[in-house]
């Protein structure tokens, strides 16, 4: 949870430079989110890339575990499809694209900002801070009434990394590898279905 009031501070604190104008005008009215999301493609590039416990766990798993991300993901867009009814301001296409982020928030956000609009972008930053802080506290009750992947499938890429921790705590070891594999799957999947689901909009 550090890590994501963390990254929450900084965009406060972006957001009231940007509203009291307090940095130069010329670095306001410069475009850096782009540069911002090529760096960070780059380095989960190179992350995933180093990790070869997690290129262990892909080559070694079941294929039923193949079955979690796909259900994360189908689960993600439904339900963020259903809740954008109750909402006249985002459409189905919007929404889904704020769901694809799976708890990704650094890169979805920045990807949803430079490909749609800073509004959008900021909704995904927020809603997608606010799945990881729901799993990291939540878990243990998610884990209880709805069963031992409940709480991968709340942590959503987050599960590989930050959510992990709280997720074999109350799920159990064995449910490690099956969160890190979801992680990972739904981690690289982010970057396509994001900017897929924005073409279509």
């Amino acid at each position: 949870m550090k890590g994501s009031l963390i990254i929450l501070s900084f965009f406060v604190l972006g957001l009231i430079f940007g509203l009291t104008r307090f940095l130069p005008e010329s670095l306001l009215e410069s475009d850096f989110s782009i540069y911002a999301l090529y760096l960070l493609m780059f380095l989960v590039g190179i992350g995933i890339g180093t990790d070869r416990s997690s290129w262990k766990v892909i080559r070694e798993i079941n294929i039923k575990i193949v079955l979690v991300p796909i259900s994360v993901i189908v689960g993600s867009l439904l339900g963020v499809s259903a809740f954008s009814a109750l909402l006249s301001d985002i459409s189905i296409g919007e929404a889904m694209a704020v769901g694809a982020g799976f708890g990704y928030y650094s890169l979805s956000s920045v990807m949803i900002t430079e490909f749609h609009s800073d509004t959008l972008g900021v909704i995904a930053l927020l809603s997608n801070i606010i799945r990881e802080i729901l799993t990291l506290l939540v878990t243990p009750l998610f884990v209880k009434y709805f069963g031992k992947l409940a709480g991968i499938a709340s942590g959503g890429a987050t599960a590989m990394d930050t959510t992990l921790p709280i997720i074999v705590r109350y799920s159990g070891k064995e449910y490690a590898i099956i969160a890190v594999f979801s992680g990972i799957v739904l981690t690289i999947l982010v970057p396509v279905i994001v900017p897929l689901i924005l073409e279509f909009l």
